[in-house]
């Protein structure tokens, strides 16, 4: 099969753990389909947040866009009116003067939603809507001109007060759940974005995050919101016979956050079983990370990140290449 897949593994560098002698999950995880057949290496330079990079990645340009209004597309939400402002709401809880970030919301999920919504009417006249998504994360939308400067994930940060009605909606969660809150950053209006790198057709995006999907969607790419890790892989493979297809394994990012090495370590190699199982005739494979995710810290690393691939670019293995030329130089050499 000739078309392109792209699989990100979010997050897959990482420090050496202690836990796994001194390794690192990727060093350690048993991946034969990725060692066996993605053997042209290369490396590029990660950015701090997934949009950042895959942004840069697929088009050769940062981001002019916020990434809660990428998301708000990622989650089919309109974005294109100049009024509505996008607002990306993530578990915390708010204590001793800190936001703590939680990446365990699945725990209560159940009392965090219902408690969002029980409080809406606090923002009611701003035309609200609101979307969820994996363990109590939301974006909300709204009529308002009204983007504060507040601290994001992972890192846990001094407590900033939102401002307006949309801290009184935070505040009250937070009063209701013993501290625990959606809590917004990211904020911004729909803005400028670049044409996607030369080469790159028609994609789908198979994803469960809305923050890929956003920037897929904001090329106007195909895109499908899949929670589960093992549905997105026949769908990406019927995806492949009609074009190239981006395929997302967020798993990784999301237990480094939770500070689990061994869970890092099963999901690679689950989804190298996976990778197996549907692409083995897949003749253009590009794998690549996006940062690094600590399980020793639960926060991102700022670090040069690899990419294996099938597709020989005549470059001697470990060769650097620079973020905003990687696809193009991949596409021009795929078989």
């Amino acid at each position: 099969m000739k078309n392109t897949l792209f699989v990100l593994l979010d997050g897959a560098e990482d420090h050496p753990h202690p836990l796994l002698g001194g390794r690192k999950p990727i060093d350690v995880a048993d991946m034969p389909f990725l060692k066996s057949r993605a053997t042209h290496k290369l490396k590029t330079t990660g950015r701090g947040y997934t949009h950042l990079f895959l942004n840069e990645f697929f088009t050769g340009h940062p981001p002019e866009i916020p990434r809660a209004a990428l998301e708000a597309m990622g989650l089919g939400m309109d974005m294109r009116d100049p009024n509505r402002t996008a607002y990306r709401l993530s578990p915390a809880v708010i204590s001793d003067g800190m936001i703590r970030w939680s990446y365990t919301s699945n725990e209560y999920t159940e009392r965090l939603v219902p408690t969002v919504e029980s409080h809406m009417d606090l923002v009611s006249s701003y035309d609200p809507s609101i979307r969820f998504f994996l363990g109590g994360r939301a974006i909300l939308t709204m009529e308002c001109d009204d983007v504060p400067d507040l601290p994001g994930p992972p890192k846990d940060a001094p407590f900033v007060e939102v401002p307006g009605d949309l801290g009184r909606l935070v505040m009250s969660v937070a009063d209701d759940l013993n501290g625990t809150t959606d809590y917004p950053w990211g904020c911004g209006k729909f803005g400028r974005q670049y044409p996607p790198v030369d080469g790159m057709e028609m994609m789908t995006a198979i994803s469960d995050s809305p923050t890929s999907l956003g920037i897929c969607a904001s090329l106007g790419h195909n895109i499908h919101l899949v929670d589960d890790l093992d549905d997105r892989f026949p769908l990406a493979r019927d995806a492949l016979r009609k074009g190239d297809v981006f395929l997302h394994v967020d798993e990784v990012d999301e237990y480094s956050h939770q500070k689990d090495p061994f869970k890092k370590k099963a999901v690679l190699e689950h989804a190298d079983r996976l990778m197996e199982e549907y692409f083995s005739d897949v003749d253009n494979i590009i794998y690549f990370v996006d940062h690094g995710t600590s399980c020793v810290t639960g926060e991102h690393i700022l670090m040069d990140v690899p990419i294996w691939t099938t597709i020989d670019t005549g470059l001697p293995d470990g060769s650097m290449v620079p973020l905003d030329r990687v696809v193009e130089l991949l596409l021009k050499n795929r078989m």
